[in-house]
C-alpha cells in the first residue's frame, strides 16, 4: 500500500503557489494518473490544498458534476475546481491539526459551510456538524495526537485503494510516523519522523507483515508438468 503524504500549508494569496508547485510536480511525475484516493483533514487550508494538489482543472460548470471548490474559497483567490477527471476526495477527523486551544485556526468550521464550499468532497464520516473536538485553552498532548493518528493508520489498512494521498499536518504526521516507526532501523525512523514543509510530499510504501505470503495475485501462475498422451492411453 504506497501513502502519499503532504504536509499542510495555510493557503493565502502568497503562499498559493506552493500549491501549484505542488500539483506541477504531481502531474509532471505521473503521480496524478496513479492517485486513487485523496484523504484529506477537514480544516480549509488543508482542503484547499488537497484539491490545488489533486483536483481536477478549473470549474466551468459543464459535465453535470459539483465543483470540488468553489471560487474564491475561504477568500482565497483562487478559481473554482472541476471534480472531473481525478480521484475521490474524503476528509477523516481522525487526520486533523494538532488540537490547540489557543489557536483558532485549528478549530474547523460546520459541514454544512464545507459542504457549501467543497461540494464534491466526501463528509459522510464526520459524525458532527460543529466541531466539538476542540476545546479553548486546551491543548493536545504529543502522545494523544500519535495515539489518534495510530487509528487513522489502522483505519487506513480497511481502505481497498492502493495508492492514497494523504493532505494533512506536519505535526500529526510528525507524532505518528515516530510512533509508527519505532520498530525500524533507526537511520529509517529518523528519515520518517522529520518534519514536514508546506507542501512537502514524500511517498512511502506501508507493508502489512501479518499478510506477506498471503493471497493469490493474478499474476501468479502455479506450475504444471503436461501429462504425456502416450501414457494417458495406457492407464485407460
Amino acid at each position: 500500500m504506497a501513502k502519499h503524504l503532504i504536509g499542510n500549508v495555510p493557503i493565502c494569496s502568497h503562499k498559493s503557489l506552493s500549491v501549484d508547485y505542488l500539483r506541477e510536480h504531481v502531474k509532471n511525475c505521473g503521480l496524478a494518473e496513479k492517485i486513487e484516493l485523496v484523504i484529506c483533514s477537514p480544516l480549509l487550508r488543508t482542503m484547499q490544498t488537497a484539491v490545488g494538489g489533486f483536483g481536477g482543472e478549473s470549474y466551468t460548470g459543464g459535465g453535470g458534476a459539483p465543483p470540488l471548490m468553489v471560487e474564491n474559497a475561504g477568500q482565497s483567490e483562487r478559481l473554482a475546481i472541476s471534480s472531473l477527471n481525478c480521484p475521490p476526495f474524503l476528509a477523516v477527523e481522525n487526520c486533523r491539526e494538532r488540537l490547540q486551544g489557543g489557536h483558532p485556526c485549528d478549530k474547523r468550521r460546520s459541514i454544512a459551510e464545507y459542504r457549501t464550499i467543497f461540494p464534491a468532497i466526501d463528509f459522510s464520516l464526520e459524525k458532527n456538524d460543529e466541531d466539538v473536538l476542540w476545546v479553548p485553552d486546551v491543548r493536545e498532548a504529543h502522545k494523544s495526537v500519535a495515539a489518534r493518528g495510530m487509528k487513522f493508520m489502522d483505519w487506513l489498512w480497511t481502505r481497498e485503494e492502493k495508492e492514497i494521498a494523504i493532505v494533512t499536518h506536519s505535526v500529526l504526521l510528525q507524532d505518528t510516523l515516530c510512533m509508527y516507526s519505532k520498530e525500524c532501523h533507526p537511520t529509517i525512523r529518523h528519515e520518517m519522523s522529520k518534519r514536514y514543509r508546506n507542501c512537502k510530499l514524500r511517498s512511502m510504501i506501508l507493508v502489512d507483515r501479518s499478510v506477506i505470503g498471503l493471497g493469490s495475485p493474478s499474476l501468479n501462475y502455479p506450475g504444471n508438468i503436461p501429462v504425456r498422451l502416450d501414457l494417458l492411453g495406457n492407464s485407460m
